[in-house]
């Protein structure tokens, strides 16, 4: 038999007062010392996930890209987006080209490096599809 108790209580959770909708969180009690670490990593590994994002903002100038011929740049952005570093010129990455699309997106290692350095450095990829 497992000596491992977990007991989840889940009384007075949800609430309606006043016209607001108050939703508690569940209370996990663990009676084991090795589990709270397992619960403090899980909270760690799931708040990751939900507070974490990617973005994609596309733009089509002119008739939209002809070939595919792709210029891609990282933009430099610090203290959680506020202050610029150096931020890519879409125009000077199409060079000659009348007809482009401009891809801005966080990808997955933008992402994780704003998550390891904190939000101090927030980087962003331009992609110009010719």
């Amino acid at each position: 038999m497992l000596d491992i108790l977990i007991t989840i209580i889940i009384s007075n959770s949800i609430n309606f007062t006043k016209g607001f909708l108050y939703i508690r969180p569940l209370k996990l009690i663990i009676k084991h010392k090795s589990m709270r670490k397992i619960k403090l990593l899980s909270l760690a590994l799931v708040s990751s996930f939900l507070l974490s994002s990617c973005f994609t903002y596309t733009t089509v100038v002119g008739d939209g890209a002809k070939e595919d011929n792709e210029v891609t740049k990282w933009n430099h952005y610090f203290l959680w987006g506020l202050a610029d570093g150096e931020i890519s010129d879409p125009a000077v990455l199409a060079g000659d080209s009348k007809d482009y699309k401009v891809k801005t997106e966080q990808t997955f290692v933008n992402g994780l490096v704003n998550v390891l350095t904190f939000g101090i450095y927030a980087p962003t990829t331009t992609t110009i599809t010719k």
